[in-house]
């Protein structure tokens, strides 16, 4: 289910050695940053190989792969497979991310808010904009919260981390996906734009009163204020790597063309409401060496990046999908 032709008869596994001064550039999610950058930084010291990549956004990253100008994009919205086919592109998963909303509310830490779907849909409708109004309030009796305006905040640029976050809201909110929708940048009722993860943490730090949306991990790297939220089943769940894993525990990739999965408002009592997956974008029409490096560099962190992954807060791929991933490479490019 994951075919299009193979390319060629040379192989990649026959250049599966890294030559010392090879650059691969990329670019792409902002989501994806702080551990492709770990990644990056070990491999060039034990490979000799430099990855120059642009965290620009998963809007950005996609732009780029289609006008030749990088190696290899990133981005956390995947491409469905009539796009792919129609731009000469293939896809394959990196690490499983999870999304969670940001606040700069006086008086509260990290995991003592509460919130549902319903509420932060009608908070980014502008239809809640206060923090003490009682929706909010009926899911956080245990705390005291201020008669103080809301700022939202969103990302300013196209972002996967948005599409994943709209995504969900769609599901959840009605009124949401009729009047907004879901993709890497939609026209926002209310809010101030922030460029990549990094503008809207910014943002969120400097602004009392405000709420916004981030990668876990990238929450976690610059300590963040993080909401818990109320899943599908109805369950109270914090972002971790327990209920990432649960929510990415539905989803088979062996089921699905091109890895083109959603995994946003999972079934099950401990999963994360907003998880997805960023992914890496190859060309199928360039120079097989140029293919060959991201592989390499690809296969490289897949089997011995995980333990960076982990310690900076986002899930690992299975082995199993690992296995779906090489078999990719092999029936597009003969890997």
């Amino acid at each position: 289910m994951l075919g299009v032709a193979m390319l060629a008869a040379t192989t990649i596994a026959d250049m599966d050695v890294a030559v010392a001064g090879d650059i691969i550039t990329g670019a792409g999610s902002t989501a994806v940053y702080p551990v492709l950058s770990q990644w990056a930084v070990t491999y060039e010291k034990q490979r000799g190989v430099s990855i120059n990549y642009q965290s620009i956004g998963s809007g950005g990253g996609i732009k780029q792969i289609k006008a030749r100008t990088v190696v290899f994009g990133d981005s956390d919205m995947p491409l469905t497979p009539a796009e792919l086919k129609s731009s000469n592109l293939m896809q394959f998963p990196v690490v499983i991310i999870g999304i969670a909303p940001i606040v700069n509310v006086p008086g509260v830490k990290p995991g003592q808010m509460v919130l549902s779907g319903k509420v932060l849909a009608d908070i980014y409708l502008g239809k809640v904009a206060k923090w003490n109004d009682p929706e909010i309030g009926e899911l956080n009796r245990n705390l005291k919260l201020p008669d103080m305006d809301i700022t939202v905040v969103h990302r300013a640029d196209g972002s996967g981390t948005t599409f994943y976050f709209t995504d969900y809201l769609s599901k959840v909110s009605p009124e949401w996906k009729q009047k907004v929708g879901s993709s890497t940048a939609v026209d926002w009722p209310v809010g101030v734009g922030g460029k990549g993860s990094e503008g809207v943490a910014a943002f969120v730090q400097r602004t009392p009163g405000s709420i916004g949306y981030d990668e876990y991990a990238y929450a976690m790297q610059t300590h963040l204020i993080w909401t818990r939220m109320i899943n599908r089943a109805g369950k109270t769940v914090a972002p971790t790597m327990k209920t990432f894993q649960a929510a990415s525990a539905n989803a088979d990739f062996s089921k699905v063309d091109d890895f083109y999965l959603i995994m946003t408002d999972q079934p099950g009592a401990a999963s994360w409401p907003i998880t997805g997956t960023t992914y890496f974008l190859l060309r199928t029409d360039v120079a097989k060496a140029d293919n060959a490096k991201v592989v390499r560099f690809a296969r490289w962190f897949l089997n011995h990046g995980q333990g960076a992954a982990q310690r900076l807060d986002y899930v690992p791929l299975p082995h199993a999908t690992i296995k779906l991933i090489e078999q990719y490479w092999h029936k597009h490019l003969g890997a």
